[in-house]
């Protein structure tokens, strides 16, 4: 029998595609898009057509619980009931906190799945009441450019995606569009169609600057330095509106001020984009309206990466491009949705003085014990940090210590979870019910089952409820229904929901999050929540938070000769979908020709990248789509695509960026030799 049902995508993405998934026998047959979303409006993008099948039934697939009866890291592993599991784990934990105290215990999470149950809501309130260590996720990803827009708009929204329809410039700016963004490239077509330009800033000619009038080759990290330029040269040639700066900007004189100590032959030497190519850009963004830019987050993953996206912010506020539609700035959708997080996770259950650790040293906390309180207690869900991590060589020590009680929980045997000591199976989104905002779109959807569990899985909802019994937590709240949950994490009494309780949205449906029914335009019918009202490029809010009222500039040494950019794969959302049998292969490294010349270096040999955090072996392509002393080779692949258990994290530093302590990804720097 076979039956076609509607469902929403949970991954790690701004589009949040509404999906029709074809069951027959109690299986995920087919996943295909669905036009219940107006964005995605039917298309999904390949990975989620291709490889869903296999990663819900394919036998990488979590069936029952399991208990470690070898090494950490191996692959001895014995099924266990769910009674002894959950009695394990409060043994261990218990034991521990009897020792330790409850922070020597933290979960080790963050953002696999995107359903605001799945991703944050009874785990959050089990770990809260716990007393357990907080972490600070978003310094993984995506915190550094929302700290960025925070600072620069506040919480207001801003210009949706649909928007660009009606823009005459539009600025792809770090945004693999194809990859990471497909549904913008629709309209792009079509805004292209009706006589707009595009330009692509990128240290990639990725896909969509084929289509581009203009490409500017940017070298990795100096986003600022051209933001700059560019500001430079726009206030030069008359490219301000001093009316709109006056009205409508903060700091605009102090942002200037950082931007003018350099000149623009300085700029191009350091951005790596030609003088003329910089003024040609100034020109016509200058000239043409509505322009629109959007901002990826890539370019977030540098030590200047917050306040280069607060340099690109800045053009269209002292150009004054705001106030019509299709003219701005990309962002700000995750703002839109009337979501009430401290009714969902329970934050006020947070003993006082309960310690927050960035996601990003959790490696070297675990290999150098520099904690007051040890860790000694680790539960890994939505997450896998052995892959996605920076330092991962240090990552794996940490995990590999036999002293320390680990509990994974997911979808997948993925390569963390060979590091626990309790494996616990999680039913995917397509088996339980799941509410879905977006952070790159408007449309609040919410998804049901459409089969069963897969063997014993269950929903991280349902074995925190579990634990939660286990450890006598009886309040009212661990006993929530997830239809209780999906009422807590938003506001029902919202009037966009249409008279709707959150958990009675209709399956199959998108609300638009946009208010009175219009698109959001800011100064047209949205101001900047800002504490000053208006767009800050002097923000009290960063100078309080992390010292950067206004954008400056640091240099990073360059300890070796090459950069190493790892940005997305076409063939996984981060790790996910790394276990299935498409990524079996280790990606290629791509390289310019003057590169591989000057070392010898033929395309399809095997070459060995390294620096003093590692080494990576990897297929050599040779191509003039990457720009000189700059190699591509897509994050996220498996242990099963290397001989030595090293991927790209291997190589990526632990420096912090400038706002949010984020993860440095593209600040890494290597050599490169024939293998």
């Amino acid at each position: 029998m076979s039956v076609e049902l509607a469902s929403v995508c949970p991954l790690d993405c701004p589009d949040t595609c509404s999906l029709t998934v074809t069951v027959e026998d109690g299986q995920v047959a087919k996943v295909r898009g669905s036009t219940a979303n107006p964005l995605t409006n039917g298309v999904v993008c390949n990975k989620v057509a291709r490889y869903y099948p296999d990663f819900v039934h394919g036998k990488n697939r979590l069936r029952h619980p399991m208990k470690r009866v070898g090494p950490k890291g191996g692959e001895k592993f014995a099924r266990i009931s769910w009674d002894e599991a959950l009695d394990t784990i409060h043994e261990r934990f218990s034991a521990i906190i009897e020792e330790h105290g409850p922070q020597a215990i933290m979960p080790y999470n963050y953002a696999g799945p995107h359903g605001l149950l799945a991703m944050g809501s009874m785990d959050l309130r089990f770990f809260h009441r716990l007393g357990a260590t907080l972490l600070f996720r978003r310094a993984m990803c995506g915190g550094v450019k929302s700290e960025a827009f925070m600072g620069t708009f506040g919480t207001a929204g801003a210009m949706q995606p649909e928007q660009c329809a009606n823009s005459k410039l539009i600025v792809v700016w770090g945004n693999n569009v194809t990859y990471c963004n497909l549904h913008l490239a629709p309209i792009i077509k079509k805004a292209k169609a009706n006589g707009a330009k595009l330009v692509v800033v990128d240290p990639k000619r990725i896909k969509i600057a084929e289509q581009a009038d203009m490409y500017l080759p940017v070298k990795p990290g100096m986003d600022l330095i051209l933001a700059w330029a560019i500001a430079v040269e726009l206030e030069k040639i008359g490219g301000f509106d001093p009316a709109f700066i006056d009205a409508h900007v903060e700091g605009a004189e102090e942002f200037m001020a950082e931007a003018r100590k350099f000149s623009i032959e300085e700029s191009s030497d350091l951005s790596g984009v030609p003088v003329a190519d910089i003024r040609a850009f100034a020109r016509l963004y200058k000239d043409t309206s509505p322009a629109a830019i959007s901002v990826g987050n890539g370019l977030e993953r540098n030590q200047n990466g917050g306040n280069g996206i607060r340099a690109i912010f800045a053009l269209p506020a002292l150009a004054g491009k705001f106030g019509v539609a299709g003219g701005g700035i990309v962002g700000g959708a995750g703002n839109l949705f009337p979501k009430t997080p401290a009714k969902l996770q329970r934050p006020d259950l947070v003993p006082e003085g309960t310690r927050t650790l960035n996601i990003v040293d959790i490696g070297r906390h675990l290999v150098e014990d520099d904690l007051d309180i040890p860790l000694k207690g680790l539960f890994i869900y939505n997450h896998n940090p052995i892959v996605v991590s920076p330092d991962q060589n240090v990552t794996r020590q940490g995990l590999e210590r036999e002293d320390i009680f680990t509990v994974g929980c997911d979808v997948a045997m993925t390569d963390s979870m060979k590091y626990c000591d309790i494996i616990l199976p999680a039913a995917t989104h397509f088996e339980h019910d799941d509410i879905f905002c977006a952070y790159g779109q408007p449309y609040l959807q919410r998804a049901e089952p459409v089969i069963a569990p897969v063997g014993e899985s269950l929903p991280n909802t349902e074995i925190f409820r579990r634990l939660a019994a286990r450890f006598g937590f009886n309040e009212d709240i661990f006993k929530a229904s997830d239809k209780d949950l999906m009422d807590d994490a938003i506001d029902g009494s919202d009037p966009r929901l249409k008279g709707y309780r959150p958990s009675e949205i209709p399956i199959g449906t998108a609300l638009s999050m946009e208010r009175g029914g219009e698109d959001t335009i800011l100064f047209l019918n949205a101001t900047p929540a800002t504490p000053s009202g208006r767009i800050e490029l002097k923000s009290a809010y960063l100078l309080d938070k992390f010292g950067q009222e206004v954008p400056t500039y640091h240099p990073v040494a360059d300890s070796l000769p090459l950069s190493l950019v790892t940005p997305s794969s076409n063939k996984m959302i981060t790790s996910t979908f790394g276990g299935v049998k498409a990524n079996d292969d280790a990606p290629d490294l791509e390289m310019h020709p003057v590169d591989a010349a000057a070392r010898g270096l033929e395309d399809g040999m095997r070459v060995r990248i390294y620096n003093d955090l590692g080494e990576v072996f990897l297929p050599l392509k040779i191509t003039e789509n990457v720009r000189p002393g700059v190699l591509y080779s897509p994050k996220g692949s498996w242990f099963k695509t290397t001989t030595n258990n090293q991927t790209v994290s291997a190589l990526a530093p632990t420096t912090k960026a400038d706002l949010s302590e984020g993860a440095c990804f593209n600040d890494c720097r290597v050599e490169v030799v024939a293998a």
